[in-house]
């Protein structure tokens, strides 16, 4: 298996599928929505984009199977399996906020090889394959390099439909912001994690996160140099549903905070 050339037709994929999402947000009538959950919301464009990435990763493997948010396709591949998220911010993209992305991985042996998130308004393609390093928009990228929370920018994601450890996240944030520099909620946990690859952001944490959230993006940090893992400092990161991923330099301080406050 040749995972850059492989790597390079999902690129291609996602850019296809981002245009049209792209082409649809000019002209989106918001009342064309349903409603999954409280809160959780999907539309045509959703679904739409969905069956695109589903029927174009289909022809480039046709065993693989697919773990997909819309749930457009149920199969699962004896080897390979992508993990796909048509848009990661559809609450974003539905109130006209530009800031939602395509995530699609795929595993080989439960274990991830290719990384891709396209960040749609900005252009900005982020990709990794096993054997290479990671790539925005054709050059290398790394983690950053700050040691001192003091200096860092943070990024998180509020629960929008499970409440049950809201007090005890809401302290946990409390001590995050009084100790770092910023923290930004962009809406795409895909985004906040490829923003963590690229050195933007110093480290991200969420709970409450699905496999197709968090799949490609975290492969994205890892491959930049990155550490991903749960609140307990562990790998079970998707199935835990809980992340955090930092620089590498910055674990143990942000291990600790999380566990003086959130009970997981």
């Amino acid at each position: 298996m040749n995972y850059e050339i492989l790597c390079s037709k999902v690129v291609a994929i996602a850019r296809l599928t981002g245009n049209f999402i792209r082409k649809e947000s000019m002209n989106f009538d918001a009342d064309a929505i349903e409603f999954k959950g409280l809160n959780d919301l999907v539309s045509y464009v959703d679904k739409t984009a969905e069956k695109q990435l589903v029927r174009n990763l289909s022809k480039i493997l046709p065993l693989a199977g697919f773990t997909t948010e819309e749930k457009t396709i149920t199969r699962t591949g004896k080897v390979y399996n992508w993990i796909i998220d048509p848009l990661d911010g559809t609450t974003n993209f539905i109130h006209g906020v530009p800031t939602y992305s395509i995530s699609i991985a795929l595993y080989e042996e439960n274990q991830p090889v290719i990384g891709v998130v396209y960040e749609i308004n900005r252009g900005e393609m982020f990709y990794t394959f096993k054997g290479g390093s990671a790539f925005l928009n054709n050059k290398p990228i790394s983690v950053s390099k700050r040691t001192e929370l003091a200096d860092c920018l943070l990024a998180t994601g509020f629960p929008y439909y499970d409440f049950d450890k809201q007090a005890d996240y809401i302290k946990l944030f409390t001590e995050m912001m009084r100790r770092c520099r910023g923290i930004r909620r962009i809406g795409s946990a895909a985004v906040d994690l490829a923003y963590v690859a690229c050195g933007r952001f110093d480290a991200f944490f969420e709970y409450n996160l699905n496999a197709w959230d968090v799949a490609a993006g975290a492969y994205l940090v890892q491959q930049a140099g990155g550490q991903i893992m749960n609140f307990s400092g562990g790998d079970e990161f998707i199935e835990k549903r809980e992340v955090l991923a930092t620089n590498g330099l910055l674990d143990n301080e942000l291990l600790d905070i999380i566990e003086r406050h959130f009970n997981s």
